[in-house]
């Protein structure tokens, strides 16, 4: 729970991804881990007065963006978590191709995440508490 306060008031280091929080890492790079965050930014998202959502995206065992619901809080119909996270990812590595990422949401991503999935080039995307694999993103499933 600590964690999740000190990404909201922890400067960034400059360079890439400029003055945005730093993200607190797990312990341990391990899928689990990786989903406990995903529910930690959930949890954070309805503190905040928004829909039950969270996401994180990871890149060779850290996670580079993180993504809550602020659909509500923003009158955005695109802010889903999963969109957050992306943009954040984006914004943080200074690239829109996010190859090689994974991407763990706490539920499956809705048509238009996982387009956005796809045209960022995430490679692969986990969802739920039991983290089911859904595979690599694709248009039309």
């Amino acid at each position: 729970m600590l964690a999740a306060a000190a990404l909201l008031i922890a400067p960034a280091s400059r360079g890439q991804g400029g003055d945005l929080p730093r993200i607190v890492q797990p312990e341990r790079p391990t899928r689990e881990a990786f989903m406990r965050r995903a529910l930690d930014m959930r949890r954070i998202s309805v503190e905040r007065g928004d829909q039950a959502y969270g996401a994180v995206i990871v890149k060779d065992g850290r996670i580079v963006g993180e993504g809550i619901s602020a659909v509500i809080t923003s009158n955005d119909p695109t802010a889903h978590a999963e969109m957050q996270g992306i943009r954040d990812a984006a914004r943080r590595l200074v690239t829109r191709d996010l190859a090689g990422c994974e991407l763990y949401g706490t539920a499956r991503a809705c048509p238009m995440c996982e387009a956005g999935a796809y045209w960022a080039g995430i490679s692969r995307m986990y969802y739920g508490e039991a983290i089911a694999d859904a595979g690599a993103p694709r248009l039309n499933r």
